[in-house]
């Protein structure tokens, strides 16, 4: 059943269209790869998808009982990110924010959703460390735990391997393939066209011309 139904979408910045009349479905399962050239309008469409801004016109319907708050996270790292004066704990615990919602503390629950995240992407033993510390790779890590605290349904992934070494972009996508064989929907954005035909279930390429 689609969990995510894009209709006659067009979007862009300032009434200025970028993408018009984009028409794609996501299934509970699928692992979609969204490709283009610098500029097509990719994070602008994953933006869109997670309500952080608004479609020029066209229609995101949810369906198969998905909501706003259960589609997970994981953006483009920047640098200010890359710095974040917080430790891995915390930071994964947050993904449980919109859980928590206004309540002053975390659960039980919610604290041990965050552990149990910490475990599945082996980041456990460095818990109390300062984000900012870790190498490259395991910040993705912490961001993709952070992530799995917000989601058991879809993860958003904005380019999770960019500035990676060979070794640990092959570890990414590895860990992303077990998330995905585990039920979760995985929408990533990639320049990486060999990984695209490797992982994904299905492939939209942005460009002048739409493919899906």
């Amino acid at each position: 059943m689609a969990q995510i139904i894009c209709k006659d979408l067009t979007l862009g910045y300032d009434n200025q269209a970028i993408i018009e009349n984009l028409n794609f479905e996501v299934h509970s399962g699928d692992y979609l790869c969204i490709i283009g050239e610098n500029g097509a309008g990719k994070s602008t469409l994953m933006k869109t998808l997670l309500g952080l801004r608004k479609q020029l016109s066209g229609e995101i319907l949810l369906g198969d009982d998905l909501k706003w708050n259960e589609i997970g996270y994981l953006p483009q790292q920047s640098d200010v990110q890359k710095d974040f004066p917080a430790s891995v704990r915390e930071i994964v615990l947050s993904g449980c924010q919109a859980r928590k919602g206004l309540r002053p503390f975390y659960s039980a629950e919610e604290k041990e959703l965050a552990k149990l995240n910490m475990e599945r992407m082996q980041i456990s033993s460095f818990s109390k460390k300062c984000y900012r510390e870790l190498s490259g790779g395991q910040k993705q890590r912490v961001l993709l735990a952070r992530a799995l605290c917000a989601t058991r349904k879809v993860l958003l992934l904005d380019e999770p391997v960019a500035g990676l070494d060979p070794k640990v972009t092959l570890e990414m996508y590895q860990l992303i393939q077990e998330l995905n064989k585990e039920g979760i929907t995985i929408i990533m954005i990639s320049h990486d066209m060999d990984a695209a035909m490797k992982y994904a279930s299905h492939i939209l390429h942005i460009s002048h011309k739409i493919f899906f």
